[in-house]
């Protein structure tokens, strides 16, 4: 019932951005992107502070007008539409809940200031939607985070909008809130059906979770786009490689093809990748490997067969996270690797200042061109994708 009474009118609507440019006065926001959103999809904008994607999020809204370019929704130019006339909704980051009035009139007050049938049994439905229905009769300030990010939700969900901006929601949620919301976000996306989710985020995690889709975005353009697993295990440019996760980068040169397979030299070690996992197949090249796929290689212990191994290298530091441990290993012409291992055990694999080799399966591997992005030696990200992942070949 709830869900039949949100459903967005008329179908889903593709949300298409043709040449957007957005320019204030000589910087760039926004760089003559063209990008299209299917209709109830769940669709991610991932990238850093400053590339662009709330200034794109604001042109949907219509809270910026671009310099050059279109916006269409289902097909209409609503370039220059006013904002309130868009069949767009956003989720702020900041709930602007209206403190003086209970959860159920906050979401009931747009439909009432239009004066729309049904407003109250439509609110309650969005409530419902969101599991906040016996709370109806509360004041906000008797919320939680997480309530009252609910309440925000609903709010913008009651309107049946055919396009739900949600421009960073879970970014003033502590980590526990924030995972659940992402289930939730998901599940109340599914059951609205029609809708169109624009997610903006800087979190990789939240974006790969939630996201059927995922558009990384840097310096006002889109890097690449595709479903999170695919950007994750082929990245096609080391600013993706290592903003979505981590990788090891190590440069070399292209010195053969064969059966399938590209040879590249690296520091006097011959390393394997598939031909089909590289951007080019000659000249310079960056060999990629997250650090998940490698393996700790303990002297004396054999590596797993058909690997690439590089060392011996030195333990620089270990990092305890829970569900893995972190090894930082200098390895001679190679720099410091990075290695992620699940803790199956009782205690650490390595210990500071051990020798280790590092291995992994060639099939692991990948190759872009272009420069590493520089790094501190001890530089680690708060939400890395594929921390707990597995260590198989």
């Amino acid at each position: 019932m709830a869900a039949d009474l949100l459903a967005a009118p008329g179908g889903g609507r593709d949300l298409e951005l043709v040449g957007i440019t957005k320019r204030f006065g000589e910087a760039v926001a926004v760089d003559d992107l063209s990008l299209r959103m299917p209709a109830g999809s769940f669709f991610a904008l991932l990238g850093p502070s400053g590339c662009g994607k709330t200034t794109m999020l604001r042109m949907v809204a219509g809270l910026e007008v671009p310099t050059a370019g279109q916006v269409l929704i289902g097909g209409d130019d609503v370039t220059t539409t006013r904002p309130y006339r868009r069949p767009v909704n956003t989720v702020f980051q900041s709930y602007a809940l209206f403190p003086h009035l209970d959860v159920l009139e906050n979401v009931a007050f747009g439909l009432r200031r239009r004066r729309e049938r049904n407003a109250e049994q439509r609110a309650m439905a969005a409530l419902d939607m969101v599991e906040l229905g016996p709370l109806a009769r509360r004041r906000p300030t008797r919320l939680s985070g997480g309530q009252q990010q609910r309440v925000a939700l609903a709010r913008a969900l009651v309107n049946n909008p055919a396009v739900l901006l949600l421009d960073e929601p879970l970014g003033a949620l502590d980590l526990k809130l924030r995972r659940q919301m992402q289930v939730e976000l998901k599940r109340i996306q599914d059951e609205v059906g029609g809708t169109t989710f624009v997610h903006v985020t800087h979190d990789q995690e939240e974006a790969m979770t939630m996201a059927d889709t995922v558009a990384v975005m840097n310096a006002g353009r889109i890097e690449q786009l595709g479903p999170p697993q695919e950007l994750y295990d082929l990245p096609r440019t080391p600013f993706v490689a290592n903003f979505l996760g981590r990788s090891n980068l190590l440069p070399g040169t292209v010195v053969e093809e064969r059966d399938g397979l590209l040879g590249v030299d690296a520091a006097g070690t011959r390393l394997l990748v598939p031909a089909d996992r590289a951007v080019a197949r000659s000249g310079q090249v960056l060999v990629g490997i997250r650090p998940e796929k490698v393996h700790l290689v303990a002297a004396g212990a054999d590596e797993p067969a058909d690997s690439t191994v590089l060392g011996p290298g030195t333990v620089a530091d270990v990092s305890f996270s829970g569900v893995s441990t972190e090894y930082l290993v200098d390895v001679a012409g190679y720099g410091r690797m990075s290695v992620f291992t699940q803790n199956l055990g009782a205690g650490p694999g390595a210990m500071v200042g051990e020798q280790v080799r590092l291995a992994w399966s060639p099939r692991h591997a990948f190759v872009l061109v272009g420069d590493a992005p520089a790094a501190g030696p001890l530089e680690r990200e708060a939400a890395t994708v594929g921390a707990a992942g597995g260590t198989g070949p």
